[in-house]
């Protein structure tokens, strides 16, 4: 066991799903014939106990039957008419007119009582002279056979006892006693045989539940039940000596299914015979062709796991082949249609498989092709800057000496623009700084308008309303200046008349521990719907300086995504830029 464990382990996926394909199939199979072998006999013992139960509820309506013409025979026993007609005919000193009147009235209550019978054949009645009396039928009866009834009756003391003639005849006999009222005087005034017709009474309460079921009723002796029996009487002995009670038997060369059921009330016994290959040959046809499907697609499933291990193992055969070029460093010599024709959209997982392998190839392809193009740009970058490279510090002595002669000169507004120039340039540069306090941003602001009022003289209205307490506040450095540049760009340039622009700091009134900066002026503002179109980001800027959309990104990551700027315009009215940051004390930090 352990040796074909170690060969399973080490033979190849194809060979793996191959034997576990055919495993599979095989203990389907198994599983399969189990359970159809459970079905059917399942199915055989429902049938056993059907048949059963339809055999019982004939036996019982037959014999509830037979238990309502006991009553009749008791009615007629107990007729009133019959009674006193008989009793009369005891009498001695009757003339023969008058017993021949009195016979005729029992034959035509005889007659009128068998009329209105639907089961009875014929009621026959013998007085003590032994006269046959006749009502319904008139058939012929042996003399022998009318003795034998009578002797019958006789030893059963007027009790009703069921008799089987031997032309399977049913009768029901009973002695005739004298009744007066209640009660039984108990002399014998007479024979009454009542024949029945057996076949309608049972064919009216049997259920074979088939039509080919033959059912047999004997009472032991005789055969009551059909006149001409499917069975010898041989084989019908042979059946009733049986221990079973119900089961298959072999009658000649056919097969049947026999069931069988004692009464207790009469002693008679109920056979139920039915062909057992006609009620089988059904389910014998089904039984065959689902086996023979299942066999066929046990074939079809191990050979369409043959083609579907095929399918998964052969790309793979072809993929680690090219690896293995890989693992060997042959990539540059790895052309691209080596790796066969790939979909560009997988459809499984082999086929998506190689198509990333490819893409990988090409994709490193790619990064070394960039990394060495990098690489040369990079040598060329460093030699242009050594080139171009100029010290900060010439430019701002520079400046200092223009400032210097300006002063000499008395150019107070050239050296007050130097000077803020030289402070922009300074504070622009990136010294690894993000936050300053607001009170060195308010320089860089101050700085900035000392230029433009030069520039617009009178035309430019500035102000600062910030208290002292918030100059300490943290602020993304280089945030105002630009607001400031586009109240200057979109406002006061359009203009011919004085414009306003304020920057104001208050607590914020929308969350608690923030900070209101409100950069306004009262240009031409903005219209609702270029107003909605600059907040989805859908305007093209004039400007190339630092824009709106800078200026948030920057203080929602600096600050979270509660932060950031909020835009309020009235056309012709004013505009105003509501920075909202976190009021955060401390001195200039980096995060």
């Amino acid at each position: 066991m352990g040796k074909i464990r170690g060969v399973f382990r080490e033979a190849g996926i194809y060979h793996k799903m191959l034997v576990l394909i055919t495993v599979l199939m095989i203990v389907s199979f198994s599983l399969y014939w189990i359970a159809l072998k459970y079905v059917t006999s399942l199915y055989d013992r429902q049938m056993y106990e059907r048949t059963s139960q339809v055999l019982n509820s004939s036996a019982l309506g037959i014999e509830s039957q037979l238990r309502e013409q006991e009553e009749l025979s008791f009615r007629v026993f107990s007729d009133e008419q019959l009674q006193q007609s008989l009793a009369y005919l005891k009498v001695g000193s009757a003339t023969s007119y008058e017993k021949a009147i009195q016979r005729k009235k029992i034959m035509d209550r005889l007659t009128s009582i068998a009329g209105s019978e639907k089961f009875v054949y014929s009621i026959m009645v013998i007085d003590r002279e032994r006269h046959t009396l006749i009502g319904g039928n008139r058939g012929w009866m042996a003399q022998e056979l009318q003795s034998e009834l009578a002797s019958i009756a006789e030893s059963a003391d007027g009790s009703n006892v069921w008799y089987v003639g031997s032309d399977r005849s049913l009768y029901a006999v009973r002695q005739i006693k004298s009744y007066s009222g209640t009660t039984f005087p108990r002399d014998n005034l007479g024979t009454l045989i009542i024949r029945f017709r057996k076949e309608r009474i049972i064919e009216d309460f049997v259920q074979s539940g088939r039509d080919d079921s033959h059912l047999i009723i004997t009472d032991g002796s005789k055969i009551i039940y059909p006149e001409n029996p499917l069975l010898s009487e041989e084989d019908i002995t042979a059946e009733l000596v049986r221990s079973e009670t119900y089961g298959l038997t072999t009658v000649g060369e056919n097969r049947y299914f026999f069931t069988r059921v004692r009464s207790s009330d009469l002693g008679w016994t109920y056979l139920n015979m039915t062909p057992y290959d006609s009620m089988f040959r059904t389910i014998s046809f089904v039984k065959e062709l689902v086996t023979i499907i299942f066999i066929l697609i046990l074939l079809i499933g191990i050979a369409l796991g043959v083609k579907l291990s095929r399918s998964i193992t052969r790309p793979i055969e072809q993929l680690i082949k090219k690896m293995r070029k890989i693992e060997k460093g042959d990539l540059d010599n790895l052309e691209e249609q080596s790796l066969g024709e790939v979909p560009k959209t997988s459809q499984t997982e082999v086929e998506h498989l190689q198509r990333t392998f490819k893409m990988m190839i090409q994709r490193i392809r790619e990064l070394i092709n960039q990394n060495y193009a990098k690489q040369l740009v990079i040598r060329e970058s460093e030699l242009k800057a050594l080139q171009a490279q100029i010290n900060p510090h010439f430019l701002y002595n520079t400046l200092d000496s223009i400032n210097w002669l300006a002063k000499v000169n008395r150019q107070t507004q050239i050296s007050q623009m130097v000077e803020s120039l030289g402070f922009l340039l300074r504070s622009s540069l990136d010294d690894g700084t993000s936050l300053i306090t607001l009170k060195s941003e308010l320089d860089i602001v101050r700085s900035y308008v000392t230029i433009q009022r030069i520039r617009f003289e009178e035309r430019l209205d500035f102000q600062l309303e910030v208290p002292d307490e918030y100059l300490d506040a943290l602020i993304p450095k280089m945030t105002l200046q630009p607001l400031l540049e586009n109240a200057i760009h979109y406002a006061l340039e359009p203009k011919i008349d004085p414009c306003h622009i304020r920057i104001m700091v208050e607590e914020s009134t929308e969350r608690s521990g923030g900070l209101d900066i409100r950069v306004e002026d009262d240009g031409p503002g903005m219209t609702p719907e270029f107003l909605t179109e600059l907040r989805g980001g859908r305007v093209q800027t004039r400007g190339k300086g630092i824009g709106l959309s800078n200026i948030e990104e920057r203080i929602k990551l600096t600050f979270g995504s509660e932060w950031g700027i909020r835009i309020e315009s009235e056309p012709d009215v004013r505009t105003a830029i509501h920075v909202r940051i976190p009021y955060r004390q401390g001195e200039e930090e980096d995060v």
